[in-house]
């Protein structure tokens, strides 16, 4: 069996990509467009693994025997509704408007497939905390930062995060779009000795 040495990330996402360069591990971006829709009977995590495994299997044909690929969707919950990236501002000040003041939950679920086949899927949750937000405060960060690509039209990194985030239970890094503590645990599990390949670059 081929070793495993060339990790691939199929994301768009600054910050997964930050994430992954600050975590050690050398790798590629490989993109293609995959329908985001989920199934309606699917809640919270559920929705998040559902949706990386989706990305995943989009390259599961065109993955050479010594590579792996690593999707990741970022969900946000309110309760039970699933606030995913907003279609317009006014959509983002609306759900910005419903988490300010109140604890809500982050899923970020990730997929590695390997091109020999191997594969795992998993999630990580994080609870945020919002003090309450003015109107005002919610329009000048829409405004200025236009967190369209944003689940749940905020960003943790950015202005709001700063001002309005009182508390967080789990990963600052999850919330930020991937759950790097698991990522580095569930590629060693997953690939084994093959695990090494992946650092050794220089």
């Amino acid at each position: 069996m081929m070793p495993i040495t060339r990790l691939l990330l199929a994301s768009n996402s600054p910050r997964r990509r930050q994430l992954l360069t600050e975590l050690g591990l050398p790798y590629e971006i490989r993109l293609k467009e995959v329908d985001e829709e989920f199934p309606p009977h699917l809640q919270r995590a559920a929705v998040a693994e559902f949706l990386a495994a989706r990305k995943a299997a989009a390259y599961r044909d065109e993955l050479a025997a010594n590579e792996v690929i690593l999707t990741a969707d970022t969900i946000v919950c309110l309760d039970e509704d699933v606030l995913n990236k907003p279609a317009d501002a006014a959509e983002a000040v609306h759900m910005l408007t419903r988490l300010q003041g109140r604890t809500h939950d982050v899923f970020t679920g990730v997929c590695l497939l390997a091109g020999d086949g191997r594969q795992v899927v998993f999630s990580d949750q994080t609870r945020v905390t919002f003090r309450p937000l003015s109107a005002a405060e919610i329009e000048f960060y829409v405004q200025r930062y236009q967190p369209l690509d944003k689940a749940g039209a905020y960003g943790a990194q950015d202005w709001i995060g700063m001002v309005g985030v009182t508390h967080l239970e789990g990963s600052y890094f999850n919330v930020m779009g991937l759950p790097v503590h698991r990522v580095w645990t569930e590629l060693e599990l997953l690939l084994g000795a093959d695990f090494a390949g992946l650092l050794d670059k220089d």
